[in-house]
């Protein structure tokens, strides 16, 4: 018989139906969308804002392609489910890095955005070793990343100009980065107690 609190926050609860399945059309685009996180990064650390903007578009469009292609021609995979997310962590991990080495964001967020995810990556290897997968994401997860996904490029944008509005852009956007670390925080506590209740309850049984 299967445990409740394991059905509960089953992978199948959000991925009807992945295949174990390596060799996808979206995962080797996730492959590629992973690999050029870097590049965006160094372009963004040495202030090459223009060329980082548009090779950071059309990675962004090419997480919306592998979404599509997964979902028509039935091709959600388990390892797909892992990539999306860590794609997503690294980008905004290593972006807050670059606009910190440029000084275009404060190191303090840099610190804040680690240490959060170092915690996380503890609590999914914690997990794991009790046979648990990752957690449901969380609405508040959700908001957070889409709010760093859009405060981003908006402050790489407000750098690479000089202008009244560019600069007003800047603060809006440096704004925006503090709304979306401190959701990110908010879910990651969200997800803290829902893990401790999980080893909690199975500490029980």
């Amino acid at each position: 018989m299967s445990h409740p609190i394991i059905e509960r926050f089953s992978r199948s609860k959000y991925s009807p139906d992945p295949r174990d399945v390596i060799w996808t059309v979206p995962n080797v685009i996730s492959f590629l969308r992973i690999l050029s996180i870097p590049v965006i990064a160094y372009l963004v650390a040495r202030r090459h804002l223009i060329i980082a903007l548009v090779v950071l578009l059309v990675s962004a469009l090419s997480d919306g392609v592998d979404g599509i292609i997964a979902r028509r021609f039935n091709q959600v995979s388990k390892l797909g489910q892992i990539l999306d997310p860590i794609a997503d962590r690294l980008l905004i991990l290593c972006s807050v890095l670059a606009l910190s080495i440029a000084n275009i964001l404060p190191w303090w967020l840099l610190i804040l955005v680690g240490l959060r995810d170092v915690l996380m990556g503890l609590q999914v290897l914690l997990l794991a070793q009790h046979d648990y997968g990752p957690l449901p994401v969380h609405f508040a997860g959700k908001t957070g990343t889409a709010v760093l996904m859009l405060a981003i490029p908006a402050l790489i944008l407000a750098d690479a100009w000089r202008t009244h509005f560019f600069q007003v852009l800047h603060l809006v956007a440096l704004g925006a980065v503090i709304w979306g670390v401190g959701l990110y925080w908010l879910a990651g506590l969200i997800y803290a107690r829902q893990g401790f209740g999980l080893l909690k309850e199975d500490s029980r049984s």
